[in-house]
């Protein structure tokens, strides 16, 4: 049950946002046991983000979160390609990029709790 939220100061047009949803998709199947199956998205364009104290260039801040736990290993690789897909589909370069996990015990869905 992963949950990926991105937030960019730039626009990111509705046929940018289809495609990064396919490639991050495809991208938590690094996690293992994950799958786009349970992923849930969302998209926040022209943010009100200052990164370094400006907010002159294109820059993100994207948030992970995982029902259970993952390794490291699946960790620094899904940062790289959430990387590699935010700098090749809206030019945003690795270093105005943050990418936060967080572990989550309890994860309501449908009613319940897992």
């Amino acid at each position: 049950m992963p949950y990926i939220s991105t937030k960019t100061n730039i626009a990111i047009t509705k046929e940018k946002e289809l495609i990064i949803k396919e490639k991050l998709g495809k991208s938590i199947g690094i996690i293992p046991g994950k799958s786009e199956t349970w992923l849930m998205l969302s998209f926040e364009g022209e943010a009100s983000l200052y990164f370094q104290g400006k907010n002159d260039k294109p820059i993100a801040f994207v948030e992970v979160k995982l029902f259970g736990k993952a390794d490291s290993n699946s960790y620094n690789k899904l940062t790289s390609e959430i990387t590699d897909i935010l700098e090749a589909e809206l030019g945003i370069e690795p270093g105005k990029i943050y990418v936060k996990y967080e572990e989550v015990s309890h994860w309501g869905y449908n009613g319940n709790n897992f």
